[in-house]
């Protein structure tokens, strides 16, 4: 006999539909699995078994033929066991007359039968939702995620035996409660604030212009000048996230299977943080399905860098297509996906290998050339793409041990979504957000310039030696400072100050 059941699968952060077709028929007993299944799906075979026989109902002795439709695409991860062992009991046992047809059907099964909390869901059911379908049942432990998607039903459950129970109306179960979204950008008391900076103006300065125009920023300085404690404060100068910012955050946390113990869905930006010895395809993303890396993790949120040198080339100028395109595309041999990766990215290096060139509280010892071999890490064209670099020096022991109070990250925030809210306003008819975003259309369109602004420009693009890229950066940052200053024409302080930032630290 045939049954049919309907499942989804994951291609990157898109769904697709799975039609698990199964016949059982007279025959030697086997288990045949086609489809282009993948290691995981193949050993559902003794998954779906035991998991039957454990639920209480016939595993068949006969041939049972499982097809995975479309047959020409893989399969991957263990989403087909529920819908696979459903299809069996539903071919074996027609007088259970199960409601199969009007449901969508995703879950892991232990051997005992429960269902296991799967990776992904979230994007699966907004695959299959705009696909049209509306009804789910999922494992129990994944309900977080599916409450917040308004325009479907969906049944969690904990196990088969209480799934095949639902289909026949031998049980009632209710629904996933809908969720309603909730920022959460709050600061602890324990947490870092900008309040707890004692002096660097001009680097607070700096990253609230960067995170008011979603823009790179470097910090170069001696050790314990501060670098880390101002990226660390970053985050909570950010605006909060949006739903929509929300929901395709969330996605490439559950598809990368890092949203476990979670409330369901990302409610702050992300700020990841990965060590230097972090190897290519962890940042990149990869592996043998072409899962997502760090960068993609950080979207919508910060990806910090600590001791940029350190990392290796290979890291880095894989950074040049994201911070350019605001995306990733990963190859492999079995995959070719492409993921977001929109992510402000934060970085910091000291300026010579002691730790100590140009500062005003300690002496450099090193040569010219371990100076230029340090710096030469960093490639032109990456530094490029990086806005704002700017010189951290330390700290006197005066500003270390005032009692002045500094301004909070509560009031710097206040400024930044003010900034935000105008870019909103200006780029609500364009594809972009911020003016980090901006291409040459947008710059003519939104940053014109009087004489004065382009004669500064002329001046440091001459004595600064600076490229096209270079020109155009500078433009975005003055475009954000205007913004802070709810200034809709820029003026040439504005332009003073973006080339300040630029110019603070020449490689």
């Amino acid at each position: 006999m045939l049954s049919k059941v309907k499942s989804f699968a994951l291609n990157g952060l898109n769904g697709f539909l799975v039609d698990v077709e199964v016949d059982v028929s007279n025959g030697l007993p086997a288990f045949d699995m086609v489809g282009l299944p993948d290691t995981a799906v193949k050993e559902a075979k003794e998954r779906v078994r035991s998991a039957i026989k454990n639920s209480g109902k016939r595993f068949p002795t006969t041939r049972i033929t499982v097809n995975l439709a479309p047959a020409d695409v893989k399969k991957q991860g263990a989403y087909l066991d529920l819908p696979i062992a459903l299809g069996i009991i539903n071919a074996t046992m027609p007088e259970l007359k199960m409601d199969i047809s009007n449901y969508v059907f995703i879950g892991e099964l232990s051997l005992d039968g429960s269902l296991r909390e799967v990776d992904g869901i979230l994007p699966l059911l907004i695959s299959a939702k705009a696909s049209g379908y509306t009804k789910f049942i999922i494992p129990y432990d994944n309900k977080q995620e599916a409450g917040y998607i308004e325009g479907i039903e969906v049944y969690a459950l904990k196990s088969l035996i209480e799934t095949v129970e639902l289909l026949t109306g031998e049980r009632e179960f209710q629904a996933v409660t809908p969720l309603t979204y909730s920022a959460n950008n709050t600061v602890k008391e324990n947490d870092v604030d900008l309040c707890y900076v004692k002096g660097q103006a001009f680097a607070k300065r700096a990253i609230e212009v960067a995170v008011a125009g979603g823009h790179n920023v470097l910090f170069v300085g001696p050790p314990g000048a501060g670098k880390s404690m101002l990226a660390k404060c970053i985050p909570t100068i950010m605006p909060d996230l949006s739903f929509e910012e929300a929901l395709e955050t969330t996605k490439i946390h559950s598809v990368a299977g890092v949203l476990k113990g979670e409330d369901g869905i990302v409610t702050k930006r992300p700020f990841m943080t990965p060590h230097h010895t972090a190897s290519r395809v962890a940042i990149v993303g990869g592996g043998q399905n072409a899962q997502p890396g760090v960068i993609s993790l950080a979207h919508n949120g910060v990806l910090y860098l600590d001791e940029m040198p350190e990392y290796p080339r290979s890291v880095l100028e894989s950074l040049r297509q994201p911070l350019e395109d605001r995306v990733i595309t990963v190859t492999r041999t079995k995959a070719s996906v492409e993921y977001p990766a929109s992510f402000m990215l934060c970085a910091s290096m000291n300026p010579c290998p002691c730790g100590n060139y140009g500062s005003k509280n300690a002496e450099c010892k090193c040569t010219y050339s371990q100076i230029q071999k340090y710096r030469s890490r960093i490639s032109g064209p990456l530094l490029d793409r990086i806005d704002l670099q700017i010189t951290v020096d330390g700290v006197e022991y005066g500003e270390l041990a005032s009692t002045s109070k500094e301004e909070s990250s509560k009031e710097v925030k206040r400024r930044v979504d003010l900034a935000r809210k105008i870019q909103r306003e200006r780029f609500k008819d364009e594809t972009i957000n911020v003016n980090a975003e901006m291409n040459e259309k947008h710059l003519k369109k939104y940053c014109e310039l009087t004489a004065e602004c382009e004669s500064i420009i002329k001046t440091a693009f001459t004595s600064l030696n600076l490229s096209a890229r270079a020109r155009s950066r500078i433009i975005k940052v003055a475009r954000t400072i205007a913004d802070l200053e709810l200034s809709q024409q820029i003026m040439p302080n504005h332009v003073l100050e973006a080339v300040g930032y630029r110019s603070n630290f020449n490689l």
